[in-house]
């Protein structure tokens, strides 16, 4: 089983079953718009089942981000790659409107992006990106991916942006 990752102020753990109500309120904030199964009960309850699930089918997933003093989780951060997908995806949400613009986004991916690379080795990845969520393409570019044009998404309109191996 994958060791929890930790940073100078987070844990990233594998996601349990008691993260299900700050997971659950976020998806049905206005805050979740981008995610397709915002707003909607039942396929925000089949998206948290999918988290775990991948935890249990390939021992990585999205890591949920908690401060080192405390486990209610702040977002979730990390390799993501189902069936359906066209590429590994290091995705990402913050969970509450406290934890924005204060960097544990950033921590945390970068985290997570050297987990891809080193542990599970991967040489590449995307994000898969809302074009109207800026805050997020920001981070994309901190994280020094750049918009891949000729890339599909398993979205239709959405932005990719690639992560190498070099920009982690």
């Amino acid at each position: 089983m994958t060791a929890p990752l930790t940073t100078e102020r987070l844990i990233l753990r594998r996601p349990i079953p008691a993260d299900w109500p700050v997971y659950r309120d976020f998806m049905m904030s206005e805050r979740a718009s981008y995610f397709s199964s915002s707003g909607d009960l039942g396929a925000t309850w089949k998206a948290f089942a999918a988290e775990l699930g991948h935890w249990q089918m390939y021992d990585a997933g999205l890591w949920a981000v908690t401060f080192r003093d405390s486990d209610t989780i702040i977002g979730l951060i990390g390799p993501w790659h189902p069936p359906h997908w066209p590429e590994k995806e290091i995705g990402w949400m913050m969970l509450s409107v406290d934890v924005e613009g204060k960097g544990f986004a950033t921590e945390a991916a970068r985290a997570s992006l050297t987990h891809a690379f080193d542990v599970l080795g991967w040489t590449t990845a995307v994000s898969y990106i809302d074009p109207a969520n800026a805050r997020s393409i920001r981070l994309a570019e901190k994280l020094g991916a750049v918009l891949d044009k000729a890339a599909t998404s398993p979205m239709p309109g959405t932005l990719v942006y690639r992560h190498e191996r070099a920009a982690a």
